[in-house]
């Protein structure tokens, strides 16, 4: 494994994966967030700065039957050289003649954006033979795409073989892996995670990796419910797994063993039906009358965190607290945001991954308030659970 902050790249093609898979306007496919394409500008443009050329590839959607028109990479072009300031060149395959004389004829200082690597199923098969005709585009390879590590795809992880002795991480997967080792093995106290969303089964793994290693657990959203009914309180209609109530009360049990601080939320934002025209009202959490469903935490639980977290020197973010979408559920997520901004005003490090929290801080405005908002989504979450993922292995090996 090479670095990228050493590697002689003058004269060179790099070949680097980025993840471009943007969202798009249905109706006239222009990008709607260019946050992905920002994200990997650095290490574009730090490769064209020391004198090499660079050959981009990503995907973007899940086509099905190869080419769609509207997965083609050809609609975000445009967002590229306006983020880079540069004039992109565009193949529209992604291997084959063409792809190839257009990447072997870049010359120092140019760009090449491959068309989308999914429009071949042999992408997310990791199938080595295209693997090995993606590797033609360059002399060294760079992953940057956090956010797909977590896939054996072909372009992720199997193209690395073929450049035994010229791979490296871009600066975008460095700073994602240095933020996430920052809050698991971070020695500064006191330190708090907040997970919220919809359900405990899909965060049991973070939630138990992380009482190893936090002082405070704030448990938020949906799945605050289940933890609720596991003690016996009336949750009404509210979003609960029946089948993980033993499995809260476990983690409840082991929070207490390893003296970790778990908060369950104490008041809840209660509405007659999942609508922003429902009618509302605040109820203790363990008081929600039979036809109700709680959908955003109190302002009591809001101090409450408020308190935790001002005081946090680190703190990770996983998750809403309520349906922030909705106008009339989203004052415990924008409380908790404000929160965690006032917290890393005065030097707290600050974490926020996963997709719906990262939406929220988006929203809000708050982006730029925190220490590091992580691109990564599924890849972050399964980073954090200790999981090695095969994008981050395959240059390490």
């Amino acid at each position: 494994m090479k670095s990228i902050h050493t590697y002689p790249f003058e004269g060179k093609r790099a070949l680097i994966r980025v993840d471009f898979n943007v969202p798009l306007d249905k109706k006239t496919l222009t990008v709607t967030d260019n946050t992905r394409i920002r994200a990997a500008a650095p290490t574009i443009l730090h490769v064209l700065e020391k004198g090499g050329s660079v050959v981009l590839m990503s995907h973007l959607g899940r086509p099905k039957q190869g080419p769609e028109d509207r997965f083609s990479l050809k609609h975000i072009i445009s967002e590229i050289e306006k983020v880079l300031e540069k004039q992109v060149k565009f193949a529209s395959d992604c291997i084959g003649k063409e792809a190839f004389e257009m990447s072997e004829n870049l010359s120092p200082g140019e760009i090449l954006l491959l068309e989308n690597v999914r429009f071949y199923k042999q992408e997310t098969m990791g199938d080595e033979t295209f693997s090995k005709q993606l590797a033609k585009h360059g002399d060294c390879f760079i992953n940057d795409a956090f956010g797909t590590a977590h896939r054996a795809h072909a372009s992720t992880t199997v193209v690395a073989k073929f450049f035994p002795n010229d791979k490296m991480f871009g600066f975008l997967i460095e700073n994602e892996i240095k933020a996430v080792d920052k809050v698991l093995n971070s020695k500064e106290k006191p330190r708090t995670a907040i997970v919220g969303g919809a359900k405990v089964s899909s965060k049991i793994t973070i939630i138990k990796r992380l009482l190893e290693r936090v002082d405070h657990l704030i448990v938020g959203g949906g799945m605050a419910y289940t933890f609720v009914k596991a003690q016996e309180g009336n949750v009404g209609n509210s979003l609960v797994e029946d089948d993980y109530l033993e499995m809260a009360n476990q983690i409840l049990k082991e929070a207490k063993e390893k003296s970790v601080n778990i908060l369950i939320p104490v008041d809840t934002v209660i509405a007659d039906v999942f609508s922003n025209d429902a009618n509302t009202q605040i109820v203790p959490i363990t008081e929600i009358p039979d036809e109700w469903m709680g959908l955003d935490v109190g302002p009591k639980t809001i101090q409450m965190c408020d308190e935790i977290l001002t005081q946090s020197k680190v703190i990770l973010w996983n998750g809403p607290m309520g349906v922030f979408e909705m106008e009339k559920f989203q004052s415990g997520t924008l409380e908790i945001a404000r929160s965690i901004v006032r917290a890393t005003e005065k030097g707290a490090f600050s974490l926020v991954g996963g997709g719906d929290s990262v939406a929220a801080i988006n929203m809000f405005g708050f982006a730029d308030k925190v220490s590091y908002v992580s691109t990564g989504g599924g890849a972050m979450l399964e980073y954090l659970e200790g999981k090695e993922l095969p994008g981050i292995k395959a240059i390490k090996e």
